[in-house]
């Protein structure tokens, strides 16, 4: 690794625009901001995915690895990544910092603790959730309803036992109602910092943080129990965002960390706009496959920040293809054409939702080892008779030398081709139309079925004047549809809507659909159990 001084002043940052964290992380201050927020912005790329397998399928990888070969073909580039969690780190994914030779570093500090973001959005969460009892048990003055309380707890973590609680309980402490977690990376409080533009902003966003219901059916919010400065204060170190680098040198801002499957899905805004202004071309990713993290970004972050992308990257495997055909996960190294074929329907329609949003794509295939050539070649084939530009990205095992195909294939569709990038729907429309021209014309679903709850917290989100807001959708993203093994491209099916609920400072309104949960749980065999470290403090299986 260099030091990240060395990082920075390729980025065009001086040293005392940085807050070292040790020799290799640094925060960037806001004068950093104040310097460069006259330049023209670069080219915002975006890498989205098609649906993955359930191991994940090289969108992170692919992003470094496409940074890498930008900046090796001349072009200054930055990326701009999540934040990892520890949930998935220690569950079913593991790390989240790319692999190979294509990795931002140092990626055990980046998966673990990094520089406290993670922890300061718990702490706030938390503190507000104590707020409100204590509110309670100390006299209620704004007469909370005890069994309106919506802000439940967080922590960073899957643990599917804290789902449902019942806090309270035992002679005075406090009064006795159900509850629940969350994992912190579905917290408003994520959201809110990810969506901010400053200090102002951040704190502004929390004051209207909805925790419950008076007795008269009336919100009540973090402004009204006075926790915003302490909340704003547990994250003035959180917003700024971080900066360390790829396993050759390329300049990475990593902040913020939303889950796309339950939340937003995409990095912060502050992060975005700086690379922006650093960097020629800045590539970002949004979370899971583009029907899930795709349409938040371009529907919810871009509409927000005043963001214009200028083309989108989807990445694509084979063994993702066949995995959509309908073969078995543990047979995806096997030859199987025939699942391919079926599988290449999902892949061309993810390409064609996002021509619904004036936004350019071209399709990267992250290779494998075991990819069988006739298997790639035919993905290429489809790709142009979609007229599509596609190219093998081959960056795990080559790094930038692996990825300079793609590179080329973006910047020529850069130079060729101007976005026309345009949300989906318009924010007058009111929430169910919202919602469903989404499972309409993106999910290609037929109907939308609401449960009673869902329909009653439509009309108070609506009475409280927020029907005006984007829809973020909580959906398995394994499927197009709200069922995870309705794989490929399916259609006329119906969507399942079992819980609505209001983001009033994040500015949207969350669709909870089918059996999504906010707090995931860990797998028979958690990644934790191949972990280990040695007494010299190595640390073998994170990632």
């Amino acid at each position: 690794m260099k030091p990240i001084l060395e990082v920075a002043a390729l980025a065009g940052i001086e040293e005392e625009e940085l807050e070292l964290y040790g020799r290799y992380k640094a925060k960037l201050s806001p004068s950093l901001w104040e310097r460069v927020r006259t330049r023209q912005d670069g080219k915002l790329v975006l890498v989205t995915a098609m649906n993955p397998t359930p191991a994940g399928e090289g969108k992170t990888l692919t992003t470094i690895g496409l940074a890498q070969a930008l900046n090796a073909a001349g072009h200054r580039t930055v990326a701009a990544l999540r934040e990892p969690s520890l949930g998935p780190c220690f569950g079913m994914k593991g790390g989240a910092t790319g692999s190979g030779k294509a990795q931002i570093v140092p990626a055990e500090d980046i998966n673990l603790h990094f520089t406290g973001d993670l922890h300061a959005i718990t702490s706030a969460h938390n503190l507000l959730a104590a707020m409100i009892d204590n509110h309670i048990h100390q006299g209620n003055v704004l007469r909370l309803n005890p069994q309106r309380i919506v802000w439940k707890r967080a922590m960073d973590m899957n643990d599917r036992s804290l789902r449902s609680i019942v806090t309270g309980l035992g002679d005075g402490n406090g009064a006795v109602r159900e509850g629940g977690f969350l994992i912190t990376t579905a917290s408003e409080v994520m959201a809110i910092l990810c969506l901010s533009t400053g200090l102002g902003d951040l704190k502004e966003r929390l004051g209207r943080i909805i925790t419950g219901y008076n007795q008269d059916g009336e919100a009540v919010t973090a402004a009204q129990l006075d926790a915003v400065e302490a909340m704003t204060i547990l994250l003035k170190d959180a917003i700024k965002p971080n900066l360390v680098q790829t396993l050759e040198g390329t300049p990475v801002i990593v902040h913020g960390g939303p889950f796309a499957n339950i939340a937003h899905g995409c990095s912060s805004v502050l992060g975005t706009r700086l690379a922006l202004k650093l960097g020629e071309i800045v590539v970002t990713e949004a979370g899971f496959g583009a029907d899930l993290g795709a349409e938040k970004f371009l529907d919810i972050k871009c509409r927000q920040a005043g963001l214009s992308p200028a083309a989108a990257v989807l990445v694509v495997t084979v063994k993702a293809l066949k995995y959509n055909g309908g073969m078995a996960k543990d047979r995806l190294r096997e030859t199987g054409m025939k699942a391919l074929e079926d599988g290449l329907s999902n892949m061309k329609r993810h390409v064609e939702n996002l021509k619904k949003f004036g936004v350019p794509a071209v399709v990267a295939i992250n290779h494998f080892a075991d990819d069988l050539p006739e298997e790639v070649e035919r993905v290429l084939a489809e790709c142009r008779a979609m007229n599509v530009p596609a190219a093998v990205s081959n960056v795990w095992a080559e790094g930038s030398a692996g990825g300079l195909e793609l590179a080329k294939a973006l910047t020529d569709l850069l130079e060729k081709e101007s976005s026309n990038y345009r949300p989906l729907y318009a924010l007058d429309t009111d929430i169910r139309t919202k919602i469903e021209t989404i499972v309409r014309e993106i999910y290609r679903g037929a109907e939308v079925s609401y449960s009673p709850a869902a329909l009653r917290s439509l009309k108070d989100i609506e009475q409280l004047g927020y029907g005006n807001v984007p829809v973020c959708m909580a959906k398995t993203q394994y499927s197009f549809s709200d069922q995870p093994k309705l794989l490929g491209a399916p259609e006329g099916f119906k969507v399942q809507v079992r819980e609505i609920s209001l983001s009033a400072g994040a500015g949207f309104v969350v669709v909870h659909t089918g059996n999504i949960m906010t707090m995931p749980g860990l797998p028979k065999s958690p990644a934790a159990v191949h972990m280990s470290i040695d007494d010299d403090g190595r640390i073998s299986g994170l990632f």
